[in-house]
């Protein structure tokens, strides 16, 4: 469930916060009168409104070009890949989506890898990798891999996808080298050289519970690793996952389209059963007898991160307990699989350990670590067995961007300055001190380095600007736009920029004193009237939903209608350290909404909102949130929206659930107190419940157990079911059909506008 909230498709309230610089252009009434009316079709609709949206941006391992997938103007959902030559300082489309596909569907196997990925409403190229000689660039499309020459020539990989004769290529890999190309077909690793056929590495097995070369389903859903395979840096070697869900309970899916069902037999762990049995092995490019490396003697245990040493005389493994308080940084000698304990995690109490790709092994054998040892998550130099720590304070480095070796300097994003704006910061690492920021106050950053660190590419939104991408050089000066998405007259967003509400922030109290941020957008108010609002919320973990980067036009949209949106970070929610975050900390369900009957209290003392007209809205984790606000204090909320919910914990998976809510087995009062369906009852307020019918996340049980309940209490609510979505439920029409019918049940329940 990462971000789980903010998978609806309908994604525009999934950045925050936004605005024009100084307040609308025009305000007041007079805003109404001069700007055009921001529908829900046009929000939907192509081009985006948000201006460009690049994916991927990359440098090519020469540093010359610049590369990135960009949507199309007339299908926002189809991306190519463009490159920028910096020498000629031009912009060309590389790969054309569009003439190389053959318009096969899917593998079923490839479309759950990319509801994995959050990507699984996109088209076109959604990934690529440069080859080591900066002169092509590796594209799967539609199951093939095709290697594209920056000349046009186009290869097609032999062996894979269906010009193999068998299933599509799943999890494609260049070696770092660029001598030859991984992926998995049937289950199985394959290796082709750049001209060659494609030959199996590892072993065929007869179970079709078993896997090689892919990530399990807790890995890719939950852990942020979609890798099952790693070469290490001299192309020799191939660290290879396997695993075999032979244990893990089976959960009939029914995929409900609009013309027929689909039912699927997926292995699912959910909380207090088996996972998968997960094991690595070392193999050669070549093929030869595969080398299995020690995890330890217990078998239940999650491979967390697997990295080689940059000299490849070492595999680096992370291994998590099954009960996520510990994580063990084991080194392994690649050629006996031999491995020791290097260090060591722990959690603090009544915690558990946050995983993180913020870590970098260096040339002279240390390594850079991201940790929250101190309350905080905070930066650490690792060498000759001993700890250096180069950021402290009461803030939170978000990422690692990258290490410059050569002068000492570590890059990174962080909220050191702001936690609503995240900012970059650079580092010597060798003498630290105080961080010097590199980007611009006012704005919400995110950003990645070339390897050799030395060049960055910046993502920022501000209040008063979408998304933008540049270039900087290390000391953060800006050298080139990758995507300036300009607000000027020939922006999508143009006709509506008068008419654009900034938003306003602010905090209040928790019960034990923490500070809760919040924001509000108002529409156009006349003076005596009160306004109705549109309270929208996450709630879960390892999110942050108040920021003062870009909301998108969605919550624009619903402004426009005459509502004030409003939303609240409770604790539970990321970035303001351990103590707040692990207040959740098996007991789901009650400190979030306990914020958030703080923040609906807040909005009832304001002159300007009418108390009895606060509607609550939330997806996934929010939805079940909806569930728990309504249960907790009936008529305090006008009507609640809820989306794709979990209803019970003991449907959702192993690695998510048990993390805040331990075993199940162990702690079945826990699980009790904070499903929704045992209070679901208590329910008075009217409940709108959404859900689409092929959802493989938030299985439809979760929906289906809640439906019975109410129906078998005499409860009365509203739902609307959309066959063939996943847990996105969303799309250029669809999108508008369900949000047409959240404001149809809020009209017929009268939260309306005065």
């Amino acid at each position: 469930m990462r971000h789980l909230g903010f998978l609806f498709a309908v994604s525009a309230l999934a950045c925050s916060a936004p605005a024009l610089a100084g307040g609308s252009a025009v305000t007041g009434v007079e805003a109404s009168k001069t700007a055009s009316a921001l529908t829900l079709e046009r929000v939907f609709a192509s081009p985006s409104l948000n201006g460009p949206a690049p994916r991927g941006v990359r440098l090519s391992p020469d540093g010359r070009y610049v590369t990135q997938l960009k949507n199309r103007a007339e299908d926002r959902e189809r991306y190519d890949l463009w490159g920028f030559d910096r020498q000629k300082g031009e912009w060309r489309m590389l790969v054309d989506s569009a003439k190389l596909s053959s318009g096969r569907s899917l593998s079923e196997a490839e479309k759950m890898q990319r509801e994995r990925a959050r990507i699984g409403d996109l088209k076109g190229i959604v990934s690529y990798s440069w080859a080591a000689d900066s002169k092509s660039v590796l594209v799967p499309l539609d199951g093939e891999l095709l290697l594209v020459g920056l000349d046009g020539a186009v290869t097609k990989i032999a062996g894979a996808g269906i010009a193999g004769g068998g299933a599509d290529a799943l999890n494609p890999r260049l070696s770092p080298k660029g001598s030859s190309i991984s992926f998995v077909r049937d289950r199985r690793l394959y290796v082709a050289p750049l001209k060659g056929e494609a030959r199996a590495v590892t072993p065929a097995e007869a179970s079709e519970t078993v896997h090689w070369g892919e990530a399990e389903f807790v890995a890719q859903e939950e852990m942020a690793r979609m890798a099952g395979s790693w070469w290490s840096p001299d192309d020799k070697l191939i660290a290879v996952e396997r695993f075999d869900e032979v244990k893990v309970g089976i959960v009939t899916r029914a995929a409900i389209g609009a013309t027929g069902t689909k039912t699927f037999d997926q292995r699912y762990p959910v909380a207090g059963t088996p996972n998968a049995e997960v094991s690595l092995f070392i193999v050669r490019p070549e093929g030869g007898d595969p080398v299995k490396v020690d995890l330890g003697a217990d078998p239940d245990i999650y491979l967390a991160r697997v990295d080689w040493a940059p000299d490849s005389k070492t595999l680096y493994v992370q291994r998590e307990n099954r009960e996520q308080t510990r994580l063990d940084m084991l080194a392994v000698d690649p050629a006996t699989g031999k491995a020791k304990v290097l260090f060591t995690e722990q959690a603090r109490a009544k915690s558990w350990v946050n995983l993180s790709d913020n870590y970098r092994f260096l040339k002279d054998g240390s390594l850079i670590w991201w940790s929250e040892r101190d309350g905080f998550g905070h930066l650490y130099h690792f060498q000759n067995g001993a700890w250096t720590q180069l950021t402290r304070g009461r803030w939170m480095v978000t990422s690692l961007d990258g290490v410059d070796e050569k002068s000492g300097k570590l890059t990174f994003t962080a909220t050191k300055d702001d936690v609503l704006a995240h900012q970059v910061y650079a580092l010597d690492y060798t003498r630290p001190a105080t961080p010097e920021r590199l980007t611009e106050q006012g704005f919400m950053n995110a950003a990645s380095m070339d390897r050799s660190g030395q060049t960055l590419v910046v993502t920022r939104s501000a209040q008063n600007q979408p998304s933008q991408t540049y270039l900087a050089d290390a000391k953060g000066k800006r050298v080139a736009w990758v995507e300036e998405n300009r607000l000027d007259a020939a922006h999508p967003y143009a006709p509506y920029l008068a008419a654009h509400r900034a938003p306003s922030f602010g905090t209040i109290l928790a019960e034990d004193g923490a500070e809760l941020h919040w924001k509000m957008i108002t529409p156009v108010m006349e003076p005596g009237k009160r306004y109705p609002v549109f309270f929208e919320h996450y709630g879960g973990p390892h999110s942050q939903t108040v920021t003062k980067g870009w909301t998108g036009t969605l919550a624009q949209a619903i402004v426009a209608k005459g509502y004030i949106y409003f939303q609240i970070d409770n604790r539970g929610s990321a970035n303001r350290g351990v103590d707040y975050e692990s207040q959740i900390w098996r007991a789901m369900g009650t400190v979030e909404v306990a914020d958030q009957r703080a923040g609906a209290a807040y909005l009832k003392s304001l002159p300007f909102v009418d108390p009895k007209k606060i509607a609550t809205y939330g997806w996934s984790y929010g939805g079940y949130m909806t569930l728990k606000m309504l249960e907790a204090d009936q008529g305090l909320y006008a009507a609640g929206i809820s989306g794709a919910p979990v209803t019970k914990w003991e449907l959702y998976d192993t690695h998510y659930t048990e993390r805040y809510m331990g075993d199940p087995r162990k702690v079945p009062e826990a699980y009790k107190a904070s499903d929704a369906l045992e209070k679901a009852g208590k329910i008075s307020d009217p409940l709108l419940l959404i859900h689409g019918l092929s959802d493989d996340n938030v299985v439809f049980e979760n929906s289906s157990a809640l439906i019975a309940k109410l129906q078998n209490e005499a409860r009365p609510f509203e739902m609307m079911l959309y066959p063939g979505h996943t847990h996105r439920v969303g799309g250029p029409k669809v999108s508008v059909h369900v949000w047409n019918t959240i404001f149809a049940f809020l009209a017929r329940h009268g939260v309306t506008p005065p």
